[in-house]
Formats: C-alpha cells, structure tokens, sequence
C-alpha cells in the first residue's frame, strides 16, 4: 500500500472504517441472514445468482454485497450508478469473461444507486447476466420494480432490507467505541446509556448516520483532566441537533398509542392532545404524520376516502412550510381524521384477501381474463366488455374458479361507504 493509499484510509469516516467483513460482524436483517435461510446456503454453496439489496441507507446493502463477493472468492468491481455508464460496464465484463476461461473465477459487480441507470445501462449488462458471466448485486433505497427497468428486475432475485433495530445500532456504536484498529478506541472515551439509546433514536435505523453521529461527538469533546473523554446525553444532543425526549421509551410508545387509538375513537380533543404532548417532548412531527396518515386508510377508509387525501396534502403542506404555521395543517388533519366516519373495512378486505393468496397461490387466472396478445389460440371470445352494458358494468366472474365465490371487501353502514354497500347489494 503506497502513501497516498495509507493515507487516504486513516481518514477514512467510521462508518466505513467499521463496515463488516464477515457474516459474525454483519448486524441486522435476521429475515434474510439467519442459519439455514435461503440467501446464506445460496451464498455458502457458491450459487447465488444476481440480486437486488434494497430497502433504507444504512442497513447493509453495499456491506453484505461485499461479504458475498469475499465469502465466494470472487472477484468483485465496485460502482456507483450516478457515475458509471455503459463503457464502465462493457469494461467490467470483458474482465469477467477473461477471468472466467482462464481461472474460472465469478466476477460480482456491485452498482450502488443501481435504480439511477436508464434503460441503456441497464440492457448492456442483460446479455452477461443472462449467461452467467457476471453475477450483479444491485444496491438502492428506491423500490426497484417502480424505479428499475422491468427487463433486469426480472433476471434478479429481490431482497428487502428493513431498518435496524435500536438493539443493533447499540451493539454497532459500543463496538466501534472499544475497537483500537479501525474504531474510535485509542480516544479513551466513554459514552452513557442515555446518550447511545437517543443516537440509535434518531438514526431511525440507520447504522452509518449513527456511526457519524458518535465519531463527530468523540473528535469534538475536549478530554477530562483524566485524558478521558465522556460523551454524555447533552453532547449527543448537540450533534445530533435533535432534542432528546423529555419522556421515557416506554411512555413514548403509550402516548404514540393513545393517540392512534384517540384518532380511532373519533375524540377530537384527546387526539390533539397527545400529538402536541409527543411534539413537546421532542417527537419529530413527520412520526405523527405518518401515523395519521396510515390511521386515515385504516380506521376511516372509504366511509370517508377524503381524509387519506387532507392527511396527505397535509403532511405535504407542513414540509415546505415548516414550523410554527404548520402544526395548523397538522392540527386540521387531526380534526378532520378524528371526525370523519369510521370504517375498518379497508384493513379487513387487505387481510382477506393476503390470506386468500396465502391459501391459492397458484390458482388459473380465468381464460378471458388473460392477455391474448401472444396466445396462438385465442380464448377471449367469452370475455364481456362491461362498455358495451349499460352503467359500464355487467356480472362476471373474476375471480379464479377456486375462489371464485370468496368476499374480501364488506363495506361498512358508516358515511360514503353506505352508497358502495347498497350498490353492491344490488348487484
């Protein structure tokens, strides 16, 4: 390693630094990493073909698209979709293929952002996909099949990366504390348990942000008299630039709690009452948002199919305003949500119809329900276009034969969805 290079790594930050290399050092996603899964024989038998990581920043993506590359001796390219192109990648795989007839060595290439390559850099890796001579792991926090082209999302097997558990970020931040290689151990610092708790709180799942938060709290705390260094919870409030709640864990999830359930009882008053309780306390509102939003889908539902649309033109609203006008746009949804009428029936036809799937996954689409278009015998003629009938609908089965008497959707006798009943009844 030459003296740039040495160089380069010592300032490096400490997220990178700390980056896992092995599967005993990865943290998280126990759904797609546990013993026996799917993905780690895949990857333990050297048989993993191309993938797709994605889900929120800092939960692993690139780190465990590393380790694959490592654990199977491959060989493994690097690059970022923002400034690669179609040459970096005809580049890639012309070394691919010389390294696959001489050592019969898999290459890996590895794109972060890989949602940012248009249709052109997408087709140019199809061909070495499909015939195996390179193994692509994507990377991106954008939901692949809305934001990938169809032709290489096809072609990959799709992992969802969830955020960290608060567990996790503690276990990342202690470890990073104490290692004197590529950590922050030679500070001789110490940190409360206060302090890690409000950090792995504030990254919301994020292991790097938290990372950055505690190196930028360790390098800027001047040391004691006896040159130890201790990070307390005002320090770490202080880079982190958010309050730390004035209330405990628990308290916060009780208050979070009274308000989905104060929305849900329809009390206008208790409802505001514990969303500014939780703001003053040191909640982000955009939590209350959320919630409110999700809260105008699932307890009012088509009763009232306008609340989804204040809560969400709200939350929209308080974003460019910002704060103090806009918790009047929080408070409006709030009322508005708390008074409209209540239906579940939304959150019901959901969990039915999951469960229908669940149970007849592989039930025949009906034969005038499929696309004709590359079918050598046509078999839509029994098909009935609800256009050409009256009021554009006409009975019909949809469903398949299976389930074809199955009911998911019962709307309810609570405000608009009364008018959707009585014209299904009718039906």
């Amino acid at each position: 390693m030459d003296l740039f290079s040495t160089v380069a790594k010592d300032h490096l930050p400490l997220a990178e630094r700390m980056r896992a290399s092995t599967f005993q050092d990865f943290l998280g996603q126990e759904h797609l990493i546990f013993p026996n899964s799917p993905l780690l024989r895949a990857i333990e038998t050297n048989s993993l073909g191309s993938c797709i990581f994605y889900g929120p920043p800092g939960t692993g993506k690139t780190t465990l698209a590393n380790i694959i590359a490592n654990k199977t001796n491959g060989h493994s390219v690097k690059l970022n979709a923002v400034s690669s192109g179609v040459a970096d990648a005809k580049k890639v795989i012309d070394e691919s293929r010389e390294l696959l007839s001489l050592y019969n060595q898999k290459t890996y290439l590895i794109l972060d952002e890989c949602h940012r390559w248009n249709k052109a850099q997408s087709d140019s890796v199809l061909g070495a996909i499909e015939k195996g001579e390179i193994v692509f792991i994507g990377t991106t926090t954008e939901n692949p099949y809305a934001n990938m082209t169809r032709a290489i999302v096809s072609r990959c097997k799709i992992y969802e990366f969830k955020k960290l558990k608060d567990q996790d970020i503690i276990k990342g931040l202690k470890k990073a504390l104490l290692d004197k290689e590529k950590g922050l151990g030679l500070y001789n610092a110490s940190i409360s348990n206060d302090a890690l708790e409000h950090i792995a709180f504030v990254s919301n799942g994020d292991l790097r942000a938290a990372l950055n938060s505690l190196e930028i709290a360790v390098i800027t705390t001047p040391p004691q008299e006896n040159s130890k260094i201790n990070i307390t919870k005002k320090i770490v409030e202080n880079v982190t630039n958010t309050k730390t709640l004035s209330i405990d864990r628990d308290t916060y999830y009780d208050v979070l709690s009274a308000f989905c359930k104060s929305l849900r009882g329809s009390d206008v008053d208790a409802a505001l009452y514990y969303a500014f309780r939780l703001i003053n306390a040191g909640v982000d509102p955009l939590i209350i948002f959320r919630r409110l939003i999700v809260h105008s889908a699932e307890d009012v539902g088509l009763a009232d199919p306008n609340a989804l649309v204040v809560a969400t033109n709200a939350l929209v609203a308080f974003e460019k305003i910002g704060i103090p006008e806009g918790f009047l746009l929080l408070s409006e949804a709030i009322i508005y949500v708390s008074n409209a009428p209540k239906s579940n029936s939304v959150l019901t036809a959901m969990n039915l119809a999951k469960q229908a799937v669940k149970t007849n996954p592989d039930d025949s689409v009906p034969a005038y329900l499929q696309d004709q278009t590359f079918k050598i015998e046509k078999q839509g003629q029994n098909y009935l276009y609800p256009h050409d009938y009256e009021g554009g609908w006409v009975k019909q089965q949809y469903l398949p034969d299976g389930i074809k008497n199955e009911r998911f959707y019962f709307p309810s006798l609570n405000g608009e969805e009364i008018n959707i009943k009585i014209k299904k009844e009718g039906e």
